[in-house]
């Protein structure tokens, strides 16, 4: 059949999935262990507020609602930001700061919608989405920075303002704290950053999905991690920041997303979502408000650090255990990125240990996945072609069963 529309693969997860599906695996069934999966655990939690379980309907709710969301949940997601990060400061954000979008990745969508010609410098490795958002939007150039596992998969505030520079750079992509590695730029790190965008004139394009958890020595951090605190003038830094409920509240069904960025990028993304998406539910942007209220939102996010760091130094030591190296041990996120090279030879690439993996029952992600490469124009093999990104978001439980029968596939190869 000739039709006027082109292939398009799946990625990252997504692909995992499809793969383990023809491997006998099925959302949710208890017998299989997800360790590739981008969610967090969304049932009760220890520490945590009971689960948001009952949904009301406004009248108004049955009507089409603002692209850029309801007065009450912008200026929920501002105070938010003001209160975490803000306190004390001058410029604070208000609702004109902030647009809500129906999931992450459409906020995504709005964000790479509404850019104009511009050359944007993306890392590897990092969130496989961004390669279809690059290679979708043509008005964007995408310049190419690696980060290295000799590094840490890290680059310094001078490295990197010598790149936007040589580059001619207009904006950086980047997940912060970053998925897959979960390494986290803060403190006087970010600052630089920020600071370099001031001076420079280059937007940070900041995708803080994980921005709550946050872990130091496999103990929990001390708080949340985002630009906001390094911002000077809310409505003149070039700092865009895009977040929502899927990672920090647990509650990635809700597909409730946003970014909070100067008062003129929101108008100019929301006209992006006015054609793209037309706007976010009303009844489950009433329910986010309750979400973000101070003492539940405060109380869900230490809950969240306490219970992931465990789940945290679980999951890193047992798989230090069978021979993964882990080159930057996560500081944030709910995953580990280690190499397998050492590992037998017939699991030592993450796409033979994810194939094996299903034989086991338990999904894994190739570190290859995240080596963004739009319009492939990078070839040969991957530098990340070793790695493993293992997700520690499932219950504790069925993580335990997960690492146990990981642990049993490479005894076998011993």
């Amino acid at each position: 059949m000739v039709t006027p529309f082109r292939d398009l693969p799946f990625m990252g997860v997504i692909h995992v999935n499809n793969l383990a599906m023809q491997a006998g695996w099925v959302m949710g069934d208890p017998a299989w262990s997800n360790l590739g999966q981008g969610q967090p655990e969304v049932g009760p939690m220890e520490g945590a507020p009971p689960r948001y379980s009952q949904l009301n309907f406004d009248p108004a709710d049955h009507a089409y609602g603002p692209v850029e969301g309801i007065p009450a949940y912008r200026q929920a997601v501002a105070d938010h930001y003001n209160r975490l990060y803000r306190a004390g400061k001058k410029s604070q954000y208000t609702a004109e700061n902030v647009a809500i979008a129906p999931g992450g990745r459409a906020a995504l969508t709005r964000l790479f919608a509404a850019l104009d010609h511009s050359r944007i410098g993306y890392f590897t490795p990092d969130y496989t989405a961004y390669e279809d958002a690059l290679n979708t939007f043509t008005r964007v150039h995408p310049v190419h920075i690696e980060l290295r596992p000799e590094t840490g998969f890290r680059i310094s505030p001078e490295d990197l303002q010598a790149r936007v520079a040589d580059g001619q750079l207009n904006a950086l992509l980047i997940s912060n704290p970053c998925n897959p590695t979960g390494v986290v730029v803060q403190g006087a790190e970010l600052a630089a950053w920020a600071d370099m965008a001031r001076r420079r004139r280059c937007t940070l394009l900041m995708d803080e999905f994980y921005s709550h958890y946050i872990f130091k020595d496999g103990k929990p951090g001390a708080g949340p991690v985002s630009a906001a605190a390094h911002i000077d003038d809310v409505n003149e830094d070039p700092v865009v920041i895009v977040d929502g409920l899927t990672k920090c509240f647990r509650y990635p069904g809700w597909r409730s997303g946003w970014i909070v960025a100067p008062r003129p990028i929101i108008q100019k993304i929301t006209a992006a979502g006015s054609f793209l998406d037309g706007g976010p539910s009303r009844p489950m942007q009433r329910a986010a408000v309750e979400i973000l209220k101070p003492a539940r939102a405060d109380q869900e996010t230490a809950a969240v650090r306490t219970v992931f760091a465990q789940k945290q130094q679980l999951t890193v030591s047992r798989l230090r255990d069978l021979g993964v190296e882990f080159p930057a041990p996560p500081e944030s996120t709910f995953y580990a990125f280690g190499s397998v090279a050492k590992l037998p030879a017939a699991i030592n690439t993450g796409e033979k240990f994810m194939r094996e993996g299903f034989k086991h029952q338990v999904l894994t992600v190739p570190g290859e996945f995240f080596d963004v490469n739009p319009a492939k124009s990078r070839t040969g093999p991957s530098p990340l072609a070793s790695f493993v990104r293992f997700s520690f978001g499932p219950p504790r439980d069925n993580l335990e069963a997960g690492l146990n029968r990981l642990a049993e596939m490479v005894k076998k190869f011993r």
